[in-house]
């Protein structure tokens, strides 16, 4: 999702939400952090929520440096957790 700074959008309003349009989306940040996010108005399809799912930057960055592989499985967690009440 293309990510836009504040100013930018005070300065190219028009263009930038329809170019928001065309994408799908657009993420407006504000000395670097997300703080908004312009989608398009039109409705998306109820019986398939994920069918346009997209990945949060910081999400992706963690999926990218692999900081998310081999963690202990939560139902492991959950077991010890129980059994140790």
């Amino acid at each position: 999702m293309k990510r836009v700074s504040l100013r930018e959008l005070h300065e190219n309003t028009g263009t930038l939400v329809r170019e928001a349009v065309l994408l799908g989306g657009m993420v407006i940040t504000d000395r670097g952090a997300p703080i908004a996010r312009i989608e398009p108005a039109q409705s998306r399809s109820a019986d398939r929520p994920f069918q346009r799912r997209r990945v949060l930057p910081a999400y992706q960055e963690l999926l990218d440096t692999g900081a998310l592989r081999n963690g202990t499985d939560s139902t492991q967690i959950v077991r010890e957790d129980r059994d140790s009440q």
